[in-house]
C-alpha cells in the first residue's frame, strides 16, 4: 500500500508545484491534497495496525503522516484562504525529519534510494519552511519548479519501479537520483531568475510638485 501512496505523492507535488507557478487555481488544486491527505492517513494506520509491533515496519509508515499532514494542510489552506504560516514552520518540521528518516534508512537499514528520496524531501519542505514560514516570496517560481520536477524524481518513478517490481535500492542509483535532484534544484532557481528577469518593472513613483 505504501508504493500506491508514494506514486499519488508525486501526483499531489505535481499539482502543487502547477500551483506555486500559477498554471492551476488553488482552490483547485486542494481537493486533490484533501484526496491524497486522506489517503496517506488511512494507510500508515492499517500498516501499523498490522505490523505485529515490528519497529521496521513501524518506522516506515510513519513517516507517511508528515506526508499526510501536510497535503491536509495545504488543502485546508486553500479551500478558507488561510495564511500559510503555520504549514511554512510545520515544513521545517518536516525537513528535520526528512533529514532524520533518511540518515536512518542509508545507515541502519542500508537502503541509498530511499534515503535519497528523504533527503530530496528535506530540500524541498525547507523550501516550502523559507516560501512560507519565511514570506521568501521570490523563490515561489524556483519552489514551483523544484516540486514539479523532484515529484517525478523521487516518487513517480520509483513507484512505477516499484509497483512493477524492477526497484533496486543500489549505491549508483541513488547517486543517480541524487545528481537528477541536483539538476532539478538548478534548473528550478534558473527558471525562478528567468521569471524574475521577465517580470515587468513596477512603475515609478511620480515625484510631487512644488507648491
Amino acid at each position: 500500500m505504501s508504493n500506491v501512496g508514494l506514486l499519488y505523492v508525486g501526483a499531489v507535488l505535481f499539482i502543487n508545484g502547477l500551483m506555486l507557478i500559477g498554471k492551476v487555481p488553488g482552490k483547485s488544486g486542494a481537493l486533490m491534497n484533501l484526496f491524497v491527505g486522506g489517503m496517506q492517513t488511512i494507510f500508515p494506520t492499517i500498516i501499523i495496525a498490522q505490523a505485529n509491533e515490528d519497529p521496521a515496519v513501524i518506522f516506515g509508515a510513519s513517516g507517511l503522516y508528515l506526508f499526510a499532514f501536510t497535503y491536509l494542510y495545504v488543502g485546508i489552506n486553500q479551500l478558507y484562504d488561510l495564511p500559510g504560516d503555520g504549514l511554512g514552520w510545520f515544513s521545517l518540521f518536516v525537513a528535520v525529519c526528512a533529514v532524520v528518516f533518511g540518515t536512518v534508512l542509508a545507515v541502519h537499514f542500508q537502503d541509498p534510494v530511499t534515503a535519497v528520496m528523504w533527503y530530496l524531501w528535506a530540500v524541498l519542505w525547507f523550501m516550502f519552511f523559507l516560501l512560507l514560514g519565511l514570506h521568501m516570496d521570490n523563490l515561489t517560481i524556483a519552489t514551483g519548479w523544484f516540486t514539479l520536477t523532484v515529484a517525478h524524481i523521487s516518487a513517480t518513478i520509483p513507484a512505477l519501479l516499484l509497483l512493477t517490481g524492477a526497484f533496486k535500492s543500489t549505491v549508483p542509483n541513488a547517486l543517480w537520483m541524487a545528481a537528477a535532484g541536483l539538476v532539478a534544484l538548478g534548473f528550478s532557481f534558473a527558471m525562478g531568475r528567468r521569471a524574475s528577469s521577465n517580470a515587468p518593472a513596477e512603475p515609478p513613483v511620480p515625484a510631487p510638485r512644488a507648491g
